[in-house]
């Protein structure tokens, strides 16, 4: 199994990064991965701004040159592992920025003129690590669970993937927020997992 870490969190002093780093120790003692790439977005200077123009269409970013390096990651990878923080209720700008560039018409989907598109990300699976400040029921109750809707079903089925995992952790800013658990319970399903 060949593994895509994505990491978005401007600081690697955050619990985000612990998160990150028990990842990749979990996945570094599991024998059913043979390969890891971690892309840190922040550190990687990832532009996430748009620009369409008359030079730059929509309709040919799956083609961008500049983008190939992280189409082929995509491609490569068999999981695709997601570390964030949720912010106003949804992944960071700067991760929303790579999905709108990468998750592109003609590379993670093809339009087929009926109501939904073919997806051309099958076979892969993806992991949604996300950590907040508030109680993790807070997005189920408050928000109608619209995290999870927007990963989910807005982006990961519409392009094929329909194997997603999500770990919300909340409450992470409390001294009573067990992190040391949470983050023991990431190693060791990083450790384990054989799919």
């Amino acid at each position: 199994m060949k593994v895509l870490v994505i990491y978005t969190h401007p600081n690697h002093n955050s619990l985000s990064y612990a998160f990150l780093q028990n990842v990749i120790k979990g996945i570094g003692e599991n024998s059913h991965i043979k390969e890891l790439d971690v892309l840190d977005l922040y550190e990687e200077e990832f532009d996430p701004i748009l620009v369409f123009n008359e030079h730059k269409r929509r309709r040919d970013m799956h083609a961008e040159p500049s983008l190939e390096k992280y189409r082929q990651q995509i491609i490569w990878a068999d999981k695709i592992v997601f570390v964030y923080p949720i912010w106003w209720g949804r992944p960071p700008a700067m991760l929303m920025g790579y999905i709108d560039q990468m998750f592109a018409s003609n590379f993670a989907y093809r339009d087929k003129g009926g109501l939904l598109p073919e997806g051309l990300l099958k076979g892969k699976s993806v992991v949604c690590i996300s950590s907040m400040k508030g109680p993790a029921l807070y997005p189920l109750l408050f928000l109608n669970n619209a995290h999870k809707i927007l990963m989910k079903r807005a982006l990961f089925s519409y392009v094929g993937i329909k194997k997603v995992k999500f770990f919300e952790f909340g409450s992470l800013e409390s001294p009573k927020g067990k992190q040391a658990r949470k983050l023991n319970k990431i190693y060791h399903y990083f450790k384990t997992i054989s799919l």
